[in-house]
């Protein structure tokens, strides 16, 4: 698709009526405008001023709107405007760029061709009741009419403008997020309609002129939002658009692009054919020769068409690279190496030239120092940094002329300028930085030869080199010998010492290859070496050989290079204390952990454990991931695993060290839930810890903590799955079901539930197993599987009632009810709820009984009992709410809200699901947010309100529902009825096709008989 620039408000003319401006689109014609310049309207409070944009101080607390009500404000409060008449007279000053008005200019604008005999005196009496009102010298009298003096800024539509002016300067410079935040903000100072009850042809005319630019800015940002890929989300907006305003062929086209983006290439078309029939029933007209493009494209499966389009860049005028590699961020130690090297660079301004060299062996930590010193720096060289990794410990290292050439393009010279040989590039590098101040950086030098042809050689600049050898012989260096420490870089590397042909044969084997060696630079290179040196290995052979966790650290070694000696370097310097924490740290399968977690694993107080920890990230051995939280290199925790086999003593520490940070999860999951579910009874029956957790004050911070430790800690409870502590793990994954229905963690929660599930089965513990089904009848209902989800159920209460472990048992019976109901089961539904509700009551869980209470009432809702299910869906409501129950609160509610519009109290029932659609997202339950979005859509549809209910549906769909692709089904015949009912027959169909397919697959018969009947007569047709 070609993409158009933003929109331009047509100039605004001398106040007078006539037919909105708008370029060429034809007067009245309600297919929207040309795509034109981006920009806003000319109108308001810029010709004229004084004191420029900002003004000179004067009235700056003076504020005026027009782009809703006309108003204005003084130190944020409202100002009287009067009359409309007055308030007419008001807009056409504000819109006359602070240019005079005369008295039958306003005349004209207020009341048009028929004037009242009193106009001249009212427009007087007007002005002298405003006058009265905004602060002195604000409205002048001169030259026998009007004008408004003030700051440009005074006047939201001149801030508008100025916004879009910045997005059009940040979309030509690349900048598109930056475009579309821009385009957002000056649409959000829009405040309903502009020029709100305003009378007179002059303020309808302006009227028109606004809409249209706020129409074009909408279509402006949709394009952006397209370009940067979030054509899923742009597809509700869009829908409810082109529902508004059906004749907008710009909109059209948009939505047709979106739909093909998101893969809904039927619906695309269907939009295509809906609009060539409304176009010629309303205007005789055909499509535009864009839209009708457009279509071909699609049908081709144009490629391109899938792609955001590339703007191009503009040349910079003046080119400060500013290459250097992203600091460790939490340096620290080797503050005589740090001052020395700093001390050395400060000379550099007065002299020829400051040369740094830093020489050690392979990975010793020469590349993390220079980069930290050399950022310290980056004041003392403001025209920029250059950057290369000479790859000269490598089997191929970087030829000088290739470095000097890309060099030269960072600095701003274009390929055609760069000439051939090392010479001429090496003087014309050196002439480019006369008179510039930039640092350079060569890491990883091969020796002196190859760094004399990069270095600057003038006053100002300098160099830092690193090298595994001591450059004795490049004259004027100031050499340094670096300690062990560890360095790390990526794929590039790997992919210049094995070769581009090789490695773009088989990329995806080369990611797994470096993501096998930890991005670790030493384990890259030596992993890339010996692939160089085997011409007869593919890299899918090395990827596999790396893929043996227990055999990738001796794979690792080539020649007189090895991970593990280099490892060993580091460890061996290590206090007692030190290693026993790198030893133990390593054995948790997460991501990485949070400070309080690894003082649970060391058993330490956590000022001791972060001492520790914080000297582990001094010798590069730990990471610091960000502030409280530590992550390993995937072959340093190889390395640290293989040290807790050999040296752990005893070895049952291993075990303890992984039993604490078991509980510690356990314990701190479970006062999350408390907080979040309080007077649930589950927290009652979990396994009891000895480790303490986390205590919260507030939902909020414990919300943070859930999610925020969700990889950690579902990586936990299945690593523990296969320990001796398999009760406590599947616990764990009770106690933090919330992640199974966020959606983000969904996946994750239900591998490591299959995990726990198959353990449990193993272990003939009935207690166990009877937990491990209850989660994964939860992982089943969650994505729709309802036959799994009752088979599951089932097994688990029986399991549980043979181990006299009551919970399981009534939690089972409140999912199989809720199983039994979504496949029409009612009366077995209706007896499981009643059993929930008592096994609950039994156990003193009020918020078990709320929950069998609220699905009772979606059985009675189906049984045609709609004023039982309302009352028992408000008892729900009531009993979540006394015993202060937020998260379920959000299903009372939204259970209410269903069964509110089946009794056609719409406005009531949407009240309800807002509330419940708040709730869940505070919450970040993500799929039951898209699921209310879908009822909310229902809700709309049963109103008539065909476009809002197109829109939530859409909502829905970019968000996705509990109950997986038969609820998916449930959504598209619900977005299909609703186009229907906006005329896009040819959409709807699509819809409707596509869920009686999902409905087909899942089963759900009645559901896919209700898509059939809507299609039949259409097919009949």
């Amino acid at each position: 698709m070609d993409r158009e620039d933003g929109p331009r408000v047509p100039e605004q003319r001398t106040p007078q009526p006539g037919p909105a401006a708008g370029g060429d689109v034809r007067a009245g014609d309600p297919r929207g405008g040309p795509h034109g310049e981006h920009g806003g309207p000319r109108g308001g409070l810029r010709g004229g001023l004084r004191g420029g944009p900002h003004g000179d101080g004067l009235h700056d607390d003076l504020r005026f709107g027009v782009l809703g009500p006309v108003r204005a404000w003084r130190d944020g409060e409202a100002l009287p405007s009067g009359s409309p008449q007055q308030r007419a007279l008001l807009a056409a000053l504000l819109l006359r760029d602070g240019r005079t008005a005369t008295a039958a200019e306003l005349i004209d604008a207020i009341w048009g061709d028929e004037p009242p005999s009193q106009a001249l005196a009212a427009v007087r009496t007007y002005a002298s009741r405003l006058r009265k009102v905004l602060p002195p010298g604000v409205l002048v009298s001169e030259s026998g009419g009007y004008a408004i003096r003030g700051r440009s800024d005074a006047l939201d539509l001149n801030v508008a403008q100025e916004l879009a002016a910045e997005a059009e300067k940040a979309r030509a410079g690349g900048d598109r997020d930056q475009a579309r935040v821009l385009i957002d903000k000056s649409l959000g100072l829009w405040d309903g309609e502009p020029l709100a009850s305003v009378p007179g042809p002059y303020a309808e005319t302006q009227r028109a002129r606004l809409e249209e630019w706020r129409l074009q800015l909408l279509e402006a940002r949709l394009d952006l939002d397209l370009e940067c890929g979030h054509h899923a989300e742009a597809v509700s907006e869009l829908t409810a658009l082109t529902a508004a305003h059906p004749l907008r062929e710009r909109l059209r086209e948009l939505l047709m692009l979106a739909l093909y983006r998101s893969g809904r290439q039927a619906e695309a078309l269907a939009v295509y054919a809906d609009t060539r029939r409304l176009l010629a029933d309303e205007l005789g007209v055909d499509p535009r020769p864009e839209l009708a493009r457009l279509q071909q494209r699609i049908l081709r499966a144009d490629a391109e068409l899938a792609r955001p389009v590339e703007d191009p860049s503009p040349a910079p005028a003046v080119s400060r690279p500013a290459q250097l590699p992203a600091t460790v961020p939490d340096f620290t130690g080797r503050a005589a190496f740090v001052r020395e090297l700093s001390d050395r660079l400060a000379t550099a301004e007065g002299s020829v030239m400051a040369v740094s060299a830093l020489a050690g062996i392979g990975g010793v930590g020469k590349t993390t120092l220079a980069v930290h010193v050399a950022h310290a720096a980056r004041p003392r060289f403001p025209d920029g940094q250059l950057y290369v990794d000479l790859q000269g410990a490598g089997a191929r290292s970087a030829e000088p002329e290739t470095v000097l050439g890309a060099f030269l393009r960072a600095l701003g010279t274009q390929d055609s300028a760069i000439p051939d040989t090392l010479d001429e590039r090496a003087a014309l590098y050196r002439s480019t930085l006369a008179g510039r101040r930039v640092l350079v950086l060569l890491d990883n030098a091969r020796d002196a030869a190859q760094v004399r042809p990069l270095l600057p050689g003038t006053e100002g600049c300098a160099a830092l080199v690193t090298s595994r050898v001591r450059m004795v012989d490049l004259a004027g260096a100031h050499l340094v010998d670096l300690d062990v420490m560890s360095p790390e870089e990526a794929l590039q590397l790997f992919t210049k010492i094995v070769g581009a042909e090789r490695v773009q044969a088989e990329r995806e084997a080369a990611l797994d290859v470096v993501a096998a060696c930890g991005f670790l630079p030493l384990a890259i290179r030596i992993a890339a070496s010996r692939l160089a040196a085997r011409r007869t290995w593919t890299v899918t052979v090395l990827a596999a050989k790396l893929a043996d966790e227990r055999r990738r650290l001796d794979e690792l070694q080539a020649g007189d290079l090895a991970v593990k000696a280099t490892f060993e370097l580091g460890y061996g310097q290590l206090e007692p204390a030190q290693a026993r924490a790198f030893r133990l740290l390593g054995l948790a399968d997460g991501p990485d952990m949070s400070l309080a977690a690894a003082a649970a694993v060391l058993d330490l107080p956590l000022h001791e454990a972060e001492d520790l920890l914080e000297s582990l990230v001094d010798t590069s051995l730990l990471e610091s991931a960000a502030p409280g939280r530590y992550r390993y290199h995937d072959l340093v925790r190889l390395y640290a695993r293989a040290c807790a086999d050999r040296d752990e003593q005893p070895p049952s520490e291993r075990d303890l060290a992984l039993s604490r940070l078991l509980d510690f999860y356990l314990s701190t999951a479970a006062r999350v839930y408390a907080i979040e579910r309080p007077g649930d009874r589950l927290v009652d029956h979990l396994e009891p810890t000895t480790y303490a957790g986390l205590t919260f004050t507030d939902r909020h911070t414990a919300l943070d903590w859930l999610y925020t430790e969700a990889n950690c800690l579902l990586a936990c409870a299945r690593q523990a799955t296969g320990g001796p502590r398999l009760r406590a793990a599947v616990d764990l994954l009770w106690a933090a079901q919330d992640l199974a229905e966020s959606g983000a963690n969904s996946k994750m929660y239900e591998t490591a539930a299959l995990s726990a599930l198959e353990a449990a089965g193993e272990s003939g513990d009935a207690r166990t197993e009877g937990r491990a089904r209850t989660s994964m009848t939860n992982v089943h209902l969650v994505a729709g599987r309802y036959r799994e989800a009752d088979r599951e159920a089932e097994t688990a209460a029986r399991l549980a009632a043979d181990a006299g472990d009551p919970a399981p048992v009534y939690w089972a019976d409140n999912d199989r009810g809720i199983i039994a109901f979504n496949q029409g089961r009612h009366e077995e539904a209706e007896a499981f709820l009643y059993k929930a509700m008592e096994g609950s009551r039994v156990d003193d869980n009020l918020p078990g009984e709320a929950s069998a209470m609220c699905n009772l009432s979606r059985i009675h809702l189906s049984m045609g009992r709609v004023s039982q299910a309302i009352t028992l869906a408000q008892k729900g409501v009531e009993l979540y709410e006394r015993i202060g129950h937020t998260l379920r609160l959000a299903n009372a509610r939204y259970a209410l809200g269903v069964a509110l519009t089946h009794a056609r109290r719409h406005a009531e029932a949407l009240e309800q699901l807002a509330e419940a659609l708040h709730r869940f997202e505070t919450n970040r339950q993500r799929l039951w947010a898209g699921t209310t979005h879908w009822r909310i859509a229902q809700t709309h549809l049963s109103a008539q309100r065909a476009a809002r209910a197109a829109q939530h549906a859409e909502q829905a769909l970019a968000i996705g529902c509990i109950g997986g692709d038969r609820i998916r089904g449930s959504v598209l015949i619900t977005l299909g009825k609703a186009l229907d009912r906006l005329g896009q027959t040819g959409r709807a169909r699509a819809c409707w096709r596509e869920a009686l397919a999902l409905h087909e697959q899942s089963g759900a018969a009645a559901e896919a008989e209700e898509a059939r009947e809507l299609l039949s007569p259409l097919t009949a047709a």
